[in-house]
């Protein structure tokens, strides 16, 4: 598809084949938005894109669906994207926090966490994406064993999710304190990814709902 210079972010946002605009039958259905019945990947906080859109294109066999709620971001990421034909990527525009709303129990089998806001200030936890009210709408959204894969630049945050993580009877993989030094050949990279890394560690870790606790959180 060819992008005409005059179409405005806001002419993607209401025209773009990638934007799920209609949310309000989404949940058990999403093997009829795919035409397949593919395991689904999901990004939240998906930014201008490149991370989720690079997964699209070197995994045909999954599905993927990115959250965003910045229109002003989903617009450059939905530019990018009109010059692509990627069957397996879906965009939605709405709150992780009401995940629930649009995906079944178990429908979705890896959620990526990549470079979220850390909310630094003490009265604000509650907004941290690893806290545990966003931790109990993940397990209920995730499949058994369905993995969180979360990368950061923030130190606190990293070290806060281990907690929260732990506290809620996760078990934790792959806990990486310097990514980019290290061995991982197939980090993707997102592009606030790419102008930071010079800057400091990224910090990288896997987690999953599967430990003795599972059953009664």
């Amino acid at each position: 598809m060819r992008l005409r210079n005059s179409k405005t972010a806001t002419d993607l946002i209401l025209t773009s084949e990638y934007l799920i605009r209609e949310t309000d039958n989404l949940i058990g259905n999403w093997h009829k938005i795919f035409n397949n019945n593919a395991m689904i990947h999901l990004e939240i906080g998906m930014g201008k894109g490149n991370f989720i859109r690079t997964l699209a294109k070197q995994h045909p066999e999954i599905n993927f669906i990115g959250l965003e709620k910045s229109d002003k971001v989903l617009g450059r990421a939905l530019k990018t994207l009109e010059t692509e034909k990627l069957s397996n990527l879906k965009i939605l525009m709405v709150n992780a926090a009401d995940l629930n709303l649009y995906f079944d129990n178990q429908e979705i089998a890896r959620i990526y966490l990549n470079f979220s806001d850390p909310w630094p200030k003490i009265r604000h936890t509650k907004r941290r994406l690893t806290n545990a009210n966003f931790l109990r709408i993940y397990k209920a959204v995730l499949q058994r064993q369905g993995e969180i894969h979360l990368k950061t630049d923030n130190r606190k945050f990293f070290e806060y999710s281990i907690e929260s993580f732990s506290d809620f009877g996760m078990l934790i993989k792959n806990i990486n304190f310097d990514l980019h030094s290290s061995n991982l050949s197939d980090n993707i990279e997102t592009e606030y990814e790419t102008k930071l890394k010079s800057r400091g560690p990224i910090y990288r870790l896997e987690a999953y709902f599967g430990g003795e606790n599972y059953e009664n959180e």
